[in-house]
């Protein structure tokens, strides 16, 4: 049985390597087929526009003939019929030579600027467009899961900073208990973790799922709806209910850009090229359309925002003022004036110029396209952004088509490219999306049209608003950078002590000191893009405002009191750990200014204490404020 068995499977896949031959047999002889129509057809037409031209020069020679007997006849000719007969014959010449030009001309028109082969990747369609674009964004979905994993906890967690459990309940009082309203205030799948008593499993679930099918998208290269989808739900859900610590452009961006991505891949395959699922204009067209309100938007703010923008003077601060620099933003902050100048004359370009390439062809698109995102990188060189200005490099790769990204891959991928391409040109079925993709993607488009309208007039506004949504699920949003800049470098220092009298002037103060944000003069800048420490990032925006504005602050100060494992961990160090906790702590206010090179000092920064920013608290002080706001952290504790 076993042999007869074994001889089956021999006929068997002997059978199939012949069909498969014969197939291949057939293909190349379809091919041959083709070429020699193709080749007939020019030949036949180029004999037409040769006949055309003999006939005419046959018609000519005739006429020139009856001419000739005609002036044979004695008496018949005199020096006035000769003289017409010269004009004539000029006249015929001339149209002659018409006929050559225009004979020229038509042969030119048949030949095409550029002819591809079949053994070459021809322009215009975007099957490799579509991995490179889902890998750089499964990336970066990879490393905003993995901020939410080591930081959601300490900032939203059941004893964060600002706990979600709060939040959902301020948000029920608000919409009068109603589930669907609340729902539609911030959808998130949180709503269905009521009472919210321990949301920490929830945060590092979603965090963990997250990062799990980021990565396998990264590895891949492909996915489906389902996947996409649910990454998309995923970060909504976190960023619906983060608060402020998720108020930030880049939210909003990297839910739009993974919303197009749902649009962009079939609905169940998972192979990186699923034939009958082609990439879509929605996928190519829609990041096209938000690089270009991204840049445009970034643009317009800026000259309505902050007259050193007009004036040339805005990058003289800014690489000393952004919310988190680096090494190299120190290094660029001491170049000369003309640099900066040519800087923001650079930025306008980018921002307000280079976006309109966008609608005028593949070559001056793929210009916009370079430019973006060499735009993008000299960001992420010069400061930690978080994944900004990574994630804005993603919708400039839909100006690339396959013919460009075929460089970077196998010969196997490129050849099956190629074999859809062939058979997109055929109108094959095979290649066809099916009636129902289509109406999905023309729907989808429409969806995407409809609620562009509002974000086009948000754009034209002169009371324009940035990093705005106009409805809930942030499908087309608005967007803006630095609309304004900072002139000078405000720090919040938080300070704690074991004195038990803080207004003695003798009072040892230990400084607490942050993973990014300046504190020790000494510290050299971070490097982290495109990871991100929010707590760092808030601390920028809380030196412009005072303590009571972001109660956080009070939070994290009650958190040092107690020397709290959540809080330190969100810091990088704690003067106090290991030891007993402090019994006061406070924050000062500080200028920051970068030295100089000439100094050869080994500091980065010189520091003048502007004056005190939070009092001097303690336990007993917090307790009540704590009990107030709800929190958890200072329940039971009594003062040392």
């Amino acid at each position: 049985m076993a042999n007869k068995e074994n001889k089956g499977d021999v006929r068997k896949r002997k059978k199939e390597g012949e069909e498969k031959t014969e197939e291949k047999v057939i293909d190349t002889r379809r091919n041959k087929e083709e070429e020699r129509k193709r080749k007939e057809e020019e030949d036949e037409r180029r004999q037409n526009l040769e006949g055309n031209d003999e006939r005419k020069e046959k018609q000519r020679q005739e006429n020139g003939e009856k001419q000739d007997r005609k002036s044979e006849k004695p008496g018949r000719i005199d020096g006035e019929a000769q003289e017409n007969g010269g004009k004539k014959e000029q006249k015929v010449e001339k149209r002659v030579r018409k006929n050559g030009e225009a004979r020229e001309k038509d042969e030119d028109a048949i030949k095409p600027s550029r002819v591809y082969g079949d053994d070459e990747i021809h322009p215009e369609s975007y099957w490799l467009t579509r991995i490179v674009f889902l890998r750089f964004l499964a990336f970066i979905y990879l490393i905003a899961f993995l901020v939410a994993y080591n930081q959601n906890k300490q900032l939203i967690g059941d004893t964060g900073l600002l706990p979600l459990q709060l939040h959902m309940q301020t948000i029920l009082n608000v919409t009068n208990g109603s589930w669907i309203g609340s729902f539609m205030a911030a959808p998130s799948l949180f709503w269905f973790a009521e009472p919210w008593e321990e949301v920490n499993p929830w945060l590092d679930n979603i965090a963990l799922a997250g990062m799990t099918l980021a990565g396998g998208v990264l590895v891949l290269g492909s996915a489906n709806v389902f996947i996409m989808f649910t990454l998309w739900l995923l970060y909504f859900s976190l960023v619906s209910v983060g608060q402020m610590w998720y108020a930030f452009g880049w939210e909003s961006q990297l839910l739009e850009t993974g919303l197009l991505a749902v649009w962009s891949v079939p609905l169940l395959s998972l192979s990186p090229l699923p034939r009958s699922s082609p990439p879509t204009p929605v996928m190519v067209w829609g990041l096209r359309w938000l690089i270009f309100r991204i840049m445009l938007g970034a643009g317009l703010i800026k000259l309505r925002g902050d007259w050193c923008w007009w004036n040339l003077s805005c990058m003289n601060y800014h690489y000393e003022t952004q919310p988190v620099p680096n090494p190299v933003s120190y290094y660029l902050h001491q170049s000369p004036d003309i640099i900066h100048r040519l800087e923001t004359l650079g930025n306008h370009f980018i921002e307000l110029v280079l976006p309109f390439l966008t609608f005028l062809g593949r070559e001056l698109g793929m210009v916009c396209g370079v430019g973006q995102i060499l735009f993008q990188i000299i960001l992420i060189i010069s400061g930690n952004l978080s994944f900004l200005n990574w994630l804005t490099i993603v919708p400039s790769l839909a100006y690339f088509d396959d013919r460009v990204y075929s460089y970077l891959f196998m010969a196997s991928t490129k050849n099956r490219v190629k074999e859809y391409q062939r058979l997109t040109r055929q109108d094959s079925p095979l290649v066809d999306p099916g009636h129902t993709r289509r109406m999905v993607n023309n729907a989808v488009g429409t969806l995407i049209a409809v609620l562009s309208v509002p974000v086009a007039i948000n754009l034209l506004s002169s009371t324009q608003m940035m990093n705005t949504s106009f409805e809930p699920f942030r499908i087309v949003n608005t967007y803006g950078a630095f609309g304004s800049i900072s002139k000078e470098r405000t720090e919040v220092i938080f300070q704690g002590t074991h004195n038990r009298d803080p207004k003695d002037n003798s009072t040892v103060w230990l400084e607490y000191e942050f993973k990014c944000k300046p504190g020790r003069v000494d510290k050299q800048p971070c490097l982290i893009s495109p990871y991100h420490y929010r707590l760092d990032w808030l601390m920028w925006f809380a030196a412009f405002q005072t303590f009571d504005q972001h109660p956080w602050l009070v939070h994290i100060a009650g958190k040092f009191l107690i020397n709290d494992e959540e809080a330190t961990s969100l810091i990088e160090h704690n003067p106090f750990l290991g030891g007993k906790p402090p019994k006061f702590v406070r924050a000062m206010s500080y200028k920051y200014t970068y030295t100089h090179l000439s100094n050869h000092t080994k500091d980065w920064y010189t520091r003048k204490e502007v004056g005190p920013y939070l009092p001097p608290v303690n336990i007993n002080t917090l307790k009540l404020i704590f009990r107030r706001l709800k929190w958890k952290t200072l329940v039971d504790k009594k003062q040392q």
